[in-house]
């Protein structure tokens, strides 16, 4: 069976319909909560608040998920997980207080938190060919990592198409006459209406797994299934260390970016615009790079890692709008491959309930990773602004950027094959 049969399934493709819009209203959400908060607010330190909700619910939220996916059906937590956000997203809008914000802001993130180790545990399932009566997955690892690039993509590729919806709806209430917080509460329902549609998706796939040997291995260890648990699996230990680095990547590029283009390169918005839409074009570069590829994943994993590492320290150090550019491609396509191998090999390697923990560990890790480096690369950045210190003449932004690729490169050494896993495995692509 070829890929173009594998990846066309009926199922997998409502699974992303309902991923891409559920995506869109999340994007669209987020932006608008951040710009809600200023309203509230009047304060940036507020707005940075935001950053630490996507922080806290990995942190705390970890333990409860890891129990939830493991004894759990993973349609079940999906639906559930669906439904239970569409009330909170209608709730948070509703009375203009920032304490009532936070609340529901942090409910929603713990929830997602379940929503998506259940999803992509559920990628394989999705995609194997299963003989009835015969318990195995029969896919090639090219053909999950190409899934697993598809739904990454259904989550970041609608990074600019959320805005650019988010900034319609903003230009519509303005010229409507809507005032203060009411303008909003769409946008909110908006994003309430896309976890619905996404329930609607999920619930017309008849099964998202296990398959009967993972839930019968999952009884026979059932005292397990805590985060801790995750963490004594040796292949989760030796892919999180890149999972954290990526993050840290992300993070630094996220909290800087907006400063970086506007104070250092002192480029337009539309500048702003376009490097953005050159991620998205680096991570479909990436993912038809690892499609084409042949070697093994964690090779994959810690090339594409010091790849990203190297590409912001680079755009730190030289500063150039055209650079940043290519930089942005070159970025885009390794944190793509990096995070898709990241997934696949834990996939790969481990079913039933241990995949399932094994994928809260990693979406807990790059969540905290990510708002951990967000909110600490700004803070370093203002400290040494505010300090008038610019080490070798360099401007902080562009000095804490630069630092963070260092890091990056350097925590590619912590990314090892587990000793007692054997060869490594080796991508093998479709003809």
């Amino acid at each position: 069976m070829g890929l173009k049969d594998q990846l066309n399934r009926p199922d997998f493709r409502r699974l992303m319909v309902g991923q891409t819009v559920s995506s869109l209203g999340d994007w669209m959400g987020t932006l608008a909560l951040m710009y809600f908060v200023l309203e509230l607010s009047g304060s940036t330190t507020a707005v940075g608040g935001v950053l630490v909700l996507r922080l806290l619910p990995s942190a705390l939220g970890a333990p409860v998920a890891a129990r939830v996916v493991t004894r759990w059906r993973r349609r079940s937590v999906m639906m559930n997980a669906d439904l239970i956000r569409v009330g909170m997203a209608v709730a948070l809008p509703v009375l203009p207080w920032l304490w009532w914000v936070y609340f529901w802001a942090f409910a929603i993130e713990v929830v997602s938190l379940c929503f998506l180790p259940a999803r992509d545990a559920a990628i394989p399932f999705l995609i194997e060919d299963r003989d009835e009566g015969k318990h195995g997955a029969e896919h090639d690892t090219g053909t999950l990592e190409v899934a697993n690039g598809i739904t990454m993509a259904t989550s970041y590729g609608m990074i600019p198409v959320g805005a650019g919806a988010f900034g319609l709806m903003l230009w519509v209430s303005n010229n409507a006459g809507w005032e203060g917080h009411w303008r909003y509460v769409v946008v909110f329902w908006l994003n309430a209406l896309s976890y619905l549609l996404s329930y609607v998706a999920i619930r017309s796939i008849s099964d998202l797994g296990p398959a009967p040997g993972e839930q019968w291995a999952a009884e026979k260890e059932k005292k397990q299934g805590g985060f801790v648990d995750a963490l004594r699996l040796r292949v989760v230990r030796g892919v999180l260390p890149g999972v954290a680095v990526v993050a840290l990547g992300l993070g630094a590029l996220f909290s800087l970016g907006v400063v970086f283009v506007q104070d250092v390169l002192d480029a337009s918005p539309v500048d702003f615009g376009v490097l953005v839409a050159l991620f998205g074009v680096g991570a479909v570069a990436g993912l038809m790079i690892v499609r084409r590829g042949r070697w093994n994943l964690m090779t994959q994993i810690r090339t594409a890692t010091a790849l990203q590492g190297a590409t912001i320290a680079m755009m730190g150090l030289i500063a150039s709008v055209t650079w940043s550019f290519v930089g942005a491609v070159v970025f885009g396509g390794a944190a793509t491959a990096a995070l898709v191998g990241g997934i696949t090999y834990l996939q790969e390697s481990l079913e039933g309930y241990r995949r399932n923990l094994a994928l809260t560990a990693f979406h807990a890790v790059l969540r905290f990773g990510l708002a951990l480096a967000a909110l600490l690369s700004g803070a370093a950045a203002d400290l040494l602004d505010r300090a008038h210190v610019s080490p070798l003449g360099v401007v902080p932004t562009r000095l804490v950027l630069a630092l963070s690729g260092l890091v990056v490169i350097a925590g590619t050494f912590l990314i090892r094959s587990p000793p007692d896993s054997g060869p490594e495995r080796t991508v093998t692509r479709p003809k």
